[in-house]
């Protein structure tokens, strides 16, 4: 049975990622920086196949494809898909880091709904709010899984629309008969890897998801 490829990878820094503040649904451009990333994201993909292109709608997700495809013109199609968008954090889109650790600091913060943006935060920055918080304190706070912060997503809710997606693009590869690249962001291509790698929440929360990596799955 022939197999297609699917190729998944994150967008490159923007301005609000260098800013060190939550992006969420809220629109910034890549920086140099991002679209060095972009290019060597590029680069490995450059000899691979791809029949269509997936953005999720947000020009930091156009920008980075955009430099994928320069060495694809095999692919005629490319198609935006909100269900790839990146979580939406509610309240905290365009807070800085240093802002939400300190509220965290003084408890300012719901961590039942707040608490899982911690993973978007530096390994030093998530030490700073360990000593804020207590080491079991600091442990418990990914029961916000399924609790959304106000105006905003839980990661359940992130995990609902792409598993939708998933199901969508499995059928349109089968369908089509084609090989696909996705330009995502951070926390849909967290719960895209859970999905398809089977993998528990727990594990999830805990992934780093870098400017520079490709996953590559088969269908």
């Amino acid at each position: 049975m022939v197999k297609y490829n699917i190729y998944l990878f994150r967008h490159g820094q923007t301005d609000f990622n260098k800013g060190h503040r939550f992006t969420g649904w809220m629109e910034s451009r890549l920086t140099a920086l991002g679209f060095r990333q972009a290019r060597l994201v590029a680069g490995q993909l450059k000899n691979k196949e791809i029949d269509v292109a997936f953005d999720n709608s947000l020009i930091r997700s156009k920008q980075t494809l955009k430099e994928v495809l320069k060495f694809h013109p095999e692919c005629k199609k490319v198609i935006s898909d909100r269900r790839m968008i990146e979580r939406n954090y509610g309240k905290l889109n365009g807070v800085s880091h240093e802002e939400f650790i300190k509220k965290i600091g003084h408890r300012e913060y719901d961590l039942l709904k707040e608490g899982d943006a911690i993973e978007n935060l530096s390994s030093e920055k998530r030490k700073k709010v360990e000593k804020f918080l207590g080491e079991e304190e600091f442990k418990i706070i990914h029961r916000g899984y399924n609790i959304p912060p106000p105006g905003g997503e839980s990661f359940a809710m992130v995990e609902k629309r792409v598993s939708k997606y998933i199901i969508f693009l499995k059928n349109y590869i089968k369908k089509n008969r084609v090989n696909v690249a996705i330009s995502a962001s951070g926390n849909s291509i967290r719960l895209f890897r859970k999905i398809m790698e089977k993998r528990s929440k727990d594990e999830a929360v805990k992934w780093i998801i870098p400017y520079t990596k490709v996953f590559h799955y088969k269908v």
